[in-house]
């Protein structure tokens, strides 16, 4: 096979054996890489029902169609267990040289069983697995943690997928770090974490074969010089964090623990103030040739030193969402977060339900004693140091922190049994992950594609805010187009998520971020990579087989109709001003808004897959196990 190996490796923590799994060419075909592929692997390889993290939960690795080779923005590989915070599928994305490294090495996947019985740190090179002790690591930040690996190696080519303290302390949103990029969202750390696996290292040295290299070079050029063109100037210039002023303007600016969607010092928090006065310089993942992620760094103040890439999501969350104005302290907030091996996303959501439940006199400054405040203190929203304390508090799951670290759903649950509260009414989590950046209530078709997404509240795993943000449909209302948009939007995703391609790239094939003017583009990158003979119905199935092993999975796990929801807040309780002011998603609008999905998607009406739907796939086991 050109582009792949046909390898899967296989380590098992518990008895320090591995062997190797050779995958046919027609597997590849179904699953390609990326998510898809994890996931797959996740099917294969875990307990059925297990506790996330129960040696039972396998971590799986997938690495890209396109790692190593020159393919702008291919660099990527998927990570993919049972989610801690979900009991679903967590599926997350990760790139740059760690994946590149992987390719090198010939292995198209990873799979790791068990649980170590000491802390460890697995080091492949290239053939040869090694169970490196990892207990002088312990306590070291994520960026630490891969230094330190290369010096104890004497090799700068080493590269590492790392956890820090917070998935040593099984935070349950704990990331997986490599090249200072994050494996999120999903708490695949404190998967890490709950089997003693410290860092994931690699060296690999052979070269990777393609099926077509002259023609790959020629494709790869002309995409390389459209991504240096007006179609990625946004990303280049300030990146994601962009989205502030505009979202600020619509009225969709998550404040306040979504109270509100217009936030009065967004100017002070904007991608264009953070441009003008804190930012040192532009980093790309391994194969980019657009550079997006903005190093800023604090200059004076209690904060001066703390640098690290800030993205949108990661802005809004411990910005505007906890009130804060003080962009060092968001700077110091995000640099405790990525030094920790944490999600900043669901730091922030978790850290503004913690300050409106202290607001609303649920919680007391009794509450939040730690060891800098023994005698508590308050963190009303726009309390800096209360919001930079208490993330510290989340990592080393301190005081009320060991709450916290539980993410918004139980931490919600907790109290309302113990106090006899409603703090699930401000909780903002679907199926268990922390929400975006969006307000939803403004944003229907997103709203429903948020609600069925397989991975919880992600922006990532659906594009359904476009038609609401460009305005394609109202908004503010629903009809029956919403549901084959959602579909159309989250597959379209997830062509890219397995592939993987980053989707910053999307514009840069044709001038439209659409399925017309990429998937003939992407079926030549393919064809030219494996020698395969894709076209545009090819490349549109690997987003529906990708979406639908990974909706496999958590019916398999339990999924129910009911799982398919929404935040109380977003259905019951309406902004009070703004452009998006007066609106929620209703029950009724809900459900209508779920059977239009699941008929759009082909299921049934209670969200099941027929058999005959995964046949046709090509998963036939799959409907064996889960399909009516």
């Amino acid at each position: 096979m050109y582009g792949y190996s046909g390898r899967i490796l296989h380590i098992d923590l518990t008895t320090r054996k591995t062997w190797v799994e050779s995958k046919p060419e027609e597997w590849y075909k179904i699953y390609i890489g990326g998510v898809s592929m994890a996931t797959r692997l996740c099917w294969e390889n875990i307990e059925v029902g297990c506790d996330p993290l129960s040696p039972g939960n396998p971590i799986c690795i997938a690495n890209g169609l396109f790692a190593g080779t020159p393919v702008p923005v291919g660099g990527k590989y998927g990570l993919a267990s049972k989610s801690p915070l979900t009991g679903f599928i967590g599926d997350s994305l990760s790139s740059s040289w760690f994946t590149v490294a992987l390719k090198r090495a010939g292995w198209d996947g990873i799979v790791i069983h068990g649980a170590s019985d000491d802390w460890v740190n697995v080091f492949i090179d290239n053939d040869r697995v090694e169970f490196r002790d990892a207990s002088h690591l312990l306590g070291l930040g994520t960026y630490q943690t891969e230094e330190a690996i290369r010096e104890e190696l004497g090799d700068d080519q080493v590269r590492s997928a790392t956890i820090g303290p917070a998935g040593e302390n099984l935070v349950r949103f704990a990331n997986v770090t490599n090249d200072g990029r994050q494996a999120g969202r999903t708490g695949h750390g404190a998967v890490w974490g709950s089997k003693k696996l410290k860092a994931l290292s690699i060296r690999g040295t052979h070269g990777v074969t393609v099926a077509d290299p002259e023609r790959l070079l020629k494709l790869c050029y002309d995409i390389s010089q459209a991504a240096q063109g007006p179609h990625t100037q946004k990303y280049r210039i300030l990146g994601t964090v962009a989205n502030v002023l505009n979202l600020n303007r619509l009225g969709l600016l998550p404040t306040r623990n979504y109270q509100q969607g217009v936030f009065e010092y967004a100017e002070l928090v904007s991608g264009e103030y953070l441009h003008e006065h804190y930012k040192v310089k532009t980093i790309a993942c391994a194969q980019c040739p657009i550079a997006c992620e903005q190093m800023s760094r604090a200059k004076d103040g209690p904060y001066a030193g703390a640098m690290t890439g800030i993205d949108y999501e990661c802005l809004f969350a411990n910005g505007p969402n906890l009130g804060l104005k003080d962009l060092q302290a968001v700077i110091r907030i995000i640099d405790i977060c990525d030094r920790g091996g944490m999600d900043a996303m669901s730091n922030g959501v978790t850290i503004s339900w913690a300050m409106e439940t202290f607001e609303r006199g649920v919680f007391t400054k009794e509450d939040f004693k730690c060891a800098k405040y023994p005698e508590g203190f308050e963190p009303n929203f726009g309390n800096a140091e209360a919001a930079v304390t208490l993330a510290e508090m989340i990592r080393d799951r301190e005081g009320i922190g060991d709450l916290l670290a539980e993410g918004t759903k139980r931490a919600s649950a907790r109290v309302d049994e113990e106090r006899g509260a409603e703090t699930y009414k401000w909780a903002m989590n679907i199926k268990g992950l922390e929400c975006p950046g969006y307000d939803a209530r403004g944003l229907k078709t997103f709203a429903l594609g948020l609600a069925v997404g397989t991975r919880g509240a992600c922006h990532n795993r659906t594009a359904a805010y476009d038609p609401d943000i460009r305005g394609w449909v109202d908004r503010f209302s629903v009809d029956e187009t919403r549901g084959e948009l959602a579909k159309s939007t989250e597959e379209y995703a997830a062509v890219y998520d397995t592939l993987p391609l980053c989707k910053f790239i999307r514009r840069c094939f044709t001038g439209k971020a659409d399925r017309e003017g990429a998937w003939p583009a992407i079926a030549q990158l393919i064809n030219a990579t494996t020698g395969w003979d894709f076209g545009y119905d090819d490349v549109d199935l690997i987003g529906e087989r990708a979406h639908t092993i990974k909706k496999a999975f958590n019916i398999r796990e339990g999924w129910t109709y009911e799982d398919d929801h929404l935040p109380w807040r977003w259905q019951h309780d309406p902004m009070k001003e703004g452009p998006s002011a007066g609106y929620v998603v209703t029950e009724e609008e809900l459900e209508y808004l779920k059977d239009l999905y699941y008929k759009a998607k082909g299921w049934t009406p209670e969200g099941l897959i027929p058999k005959e739907k995964l046949i046709a796939l090509g998963m036939d086991d799959v409907a064996e196990e889960i399909g009516v």
